[in-house]
């Protein structure tokens, strides 16, 4: 099978924005719509209109009623990870190549500094001088890290449920013009037949959101270092850098196809064919979706697409090292590639 090959010449074409100025505009623009997206997810001021929680340390769905009125949805959901996802590190090398962007940006921002206040200011650098784009400040980044990483929560054994396992035993309860509605936990199926009757994002393991979640981190390395450290797992007293809590969220979800001690892989749950048939149990499925607990396949059994990407975890950490993704940054990842 052949990878892809990355040299530094390739990882150039992979970023046009090193090679090309006609895209300095664009960058500024995007730039621009970065900042007041993540401004009115978390506004000066304690408004009850935005997705952030201040006190629980959260971000929710937001519920706009015809009136103009809003009430956060306070269910614990793949919503508030998700933000974690919008993070991008800028390398020293671009900011020297294009010091007119850099001026463009401070301007922008000495015009309009309200919109940093909440979120993570770009002006500040990190590790090899890296600047950071993201909608978490380093104090708002360990506390959703800290419901990331709480096993009864978001944590599982073998990745991150799409919802916090709190609400097995505290159901979000929501009225409204004399109708209830519910969200629970639940980890496999559905409840109800709504959804074709699986639970989608209410409990169970999604490998592509995982995914996306350990690229956050890793990216988030590369700004923070080795000097940020985060409690893994949450009230366990053992704490972590991000590269670090990463491999851990990339060996739970690999551990979903590998043999436990007994000899059975998670994936297969309680089906003895595939656990014990020697025509089938070397046979790895690679199911749409998996149970929140015990890593069960549900739904889909050759979901590829997706769930192939496993193979990409696998390889990433058999082969990047903490300090090759410290001093390369993105690139450092990227290079771990080979031909084979």
């Amino acid at each position: 099978t052949r990878m892809i090959s990355c040299s530094r010449s390739s990882i150039s074409r992979v970023n046009p924005m090193l090679t090309d100025p006609s895209y300095e505009d664009m960058a500024l623009k995007f730039f621009e719509h970065f900042l007041f997206i993540a401004a009115a997810m978390d506004r000066i001021g304690d408004n009850r209109d935005e997705m952030w929680d201040a006190q629980d340390g959260f971000f929710y769905d937001l519920l706009r009623f015809p009136n103009g009125t809003a009430m956060r949805l306070k269910v614990r959901s793949m919503v508030g990870l998700l933000p974690l996802c919008a993070v991008s590190v800028v390398p020293m090398e671009f900011v020297r190549k294009y010091p007119r962007f850099l001026e463009r940006a401070q301007s922008r921002l000495e015009k309009m500094g309200e919109l940093v206040v909440n979120v993570h200011d770009p002006r500040e650098s990190g590790y090899g001088d890296r600047r950071l784009l993201s909608i978490l400040s380093a104090d708002k980044l360990r506390r959703v890290l800290g419901y990331l990483l709480d096993e009864n929560e978001f944590f599982s054994p073998y990745g991150i449920r799409a919802l916090s396992r709190y609400h097995a035993e505290h159901p979000y309860i929501f009225q409204i013009q004399g109708q209830e509605y519910r969200v629970d936990y639940l980890p496999a199926e559905s409840n109800t037949g709504m959804f074709g009757g699986n639970s989608n994002w209410r409990g169970p393991i999604w490998m592509p959101v995982n995914v996306l979640l350990v690229r956050s981190l890793l990216n988030l390395y590369t700004f923070y270092g080795d000097e940020f450290l985060v409690e893994n797992p949450t009230g366990s007293g053992n704490y972590q850098n991000l590269f670090q809590i990463a491999k851990d969220l990339g060996d739970r979800l690999t551990g979903i196809f590998l043999r436990d001690a007994q000899g059975h892989r998670p994936v297969y749950g309680g089906s003895a064919k595939f656990q014990n048939d020697p025509h089938w149990k070397d046979y790895i499925l690679f199911y749409e979706y998996f149970h929140g607990d015990n890593g069960a396949g549900l739904g889909a059994s050759h979901q590829t697409g997706w769930t192939g990407t496993v193979a990409r975890v696998i390889q990433l950490f058999g082969s990047l090292t903490a300090e090759q993704m410290l001093q390369g940054g993105r690139s450092g990842a990227l290079t771990t590639y080979k031909e084979v």
